[in-house]
């Protein structure tokens, strides 16, 4: 089965993008290289095309209710223009996926998940959907454009009446991008820690606001960011990667999210996630810097001092910010403590690397 075209697909090639298939679609992992994109992001604004993202729509009566019972943090207390991360856990202790929850209007809320997952999501949500609450899958009909950087909300500002600049973290505003489209959402959320604005616009708009934002950007020093920046941005933070960091097997409480695990509702495995929480796990997600060169990938096993194997590396890179090789991973609980020392087995050599507290790059 071919892989799907975003909107903006002839657009990106025209930029000389390096396109790569990804969650069954073709999407630009790099323009120019990884380090200079990554670095534009961290420096001044950069632009990513992260159409691939699913989008749904719950409404009506049972929405809310719906959205309580397959999700792991409570979007009870969510007012209309405001977001929050969360995950949907499955029955085994594991996650389904990790999304944002988008209050839309008092009875609609937008969901953003992962484009590997959109099918999968789909079906999970709607067998739970004992609650009448309508739903609609609008990803193949919304471009999302993720505008990052320490510059992106100022630049941001020039095209949109909408105050974005005192626009709170997880928090959004509808209106007109330019004099091109009214109704586009800008959210001050991101997966780079660098701040921003993300942008979701419907397809037929999303030529001319491409152009738009570039056009304006030039003084910024706006470039285009490809995937391959996108995992260094968001792994210097210590964000999980699904597929990598967090997957069916992983629970909540062990990958960290607790904080987006609220157990003053019901919602589905709750008991059991609440008593991991209260009993602790055998092995917590963590960040690592490494302290002799090298660079961890993905797969690598966790050792201590006695060559034992404690965990093994989820996501791993060189940091372009940093200059080092960092990472993070699965440890047994003993070990998650920041400052402890771990090895890391490169190739079989045991190189040495200290937990450290998220995020990984401090800005």
């Amino acid at each position: 089965m071919s892989n799907k075209q975003i909107t903006l697909h002839k657009k990106h090639l025209d930029l000389g993008a390096k396109m790569v298939p990804f969650a069954g679609y073709e999407m630009p992992l790099r323009y120019s290289s990884d380090i200079g994109e990554h670095l534009a992001v961290r420096q001044a604004v950069g632009i990513f095309d992260v159409s691939h993202m699913g989008e749904f729509i719950i409404e009506g009566k049972g929405a809310l209710e719906l959205i309580q019972y397959v999700s792991s943090n409570d979007a009870s207390g969510l007012a209309v223009g405001q977001a929050q991360y969360a995950c949907l856990p499955n029955e085994n202790e594991g996650i389904v996926d990790d999304l944002i929850i988008y209050r839309l209007k008092p009875d609609q809320y937008m969901l953003v998940v992962n484009a590997s997952n959109i099918r999968k999501d789909w079906e999970w949500i709607n067998r739970h959907n004992s609650f009448g609450a309508k739903m609609a899958d609008i990803s193949d009909k919304i471009t999302l454009l993720a505008i990052q950087g320490p510059r992106a909300t100022e630049l941001m500002q020039e095209i949109t009446s909408i105050d974005l600049e005192s626009m709170k973290f997880y928090t959004f505003g509808r209106g007109k991008v330019g004099d091109i489209t009214d109704g586009a959402i800008f959210s001050a959320t991101g997966y780079t820690g660098a701040g921003g604005i993300e942008l979701f616009l419907y397809n037929e708009y999303a030529d001319a606001v491409w152009d738009l934002i570039f056009e304006k950007g030039k003084h910024y020093g706006i470039k285009p960011i490809g995937l391959g920046a996108r995992d260094t941005l968001r792994l210097e933070m210590g964000y999980c990667l699904y597929g990598n960091d967090i997957d069916d097997t992983t629970s909540p409480i062990e990958a960290g999210l607790g904080w987006i695990t609220k157990f003053t509702k019901e919602f589905i495995n709750g008991e059991n996630l609440k008593k991991q929480k209260e009993e602790g796990t055998e092995r917590k997600l963590a960040g690592f810097v490494m302290e002799e060169r090298g660079i961890p990938r993905a797969g690598y096993d966790i050792l201590n001092e006695n060559q034992e194997i404690i965990g093994r590396v989820t996501s791993g890179s060189m940091s372009p910010s940093m200059g080092i090789g960092i990472g993070m991973g699965y440890v047994k609980s003993a070990f998650k403590s920041p400052g402890t020392t771990i090895y890391i087995s490169v190739r079989n050599r045991m190189l040495r690397a200290k937990i450290v507290k998220f995020p990984i790059y401090k800005g």
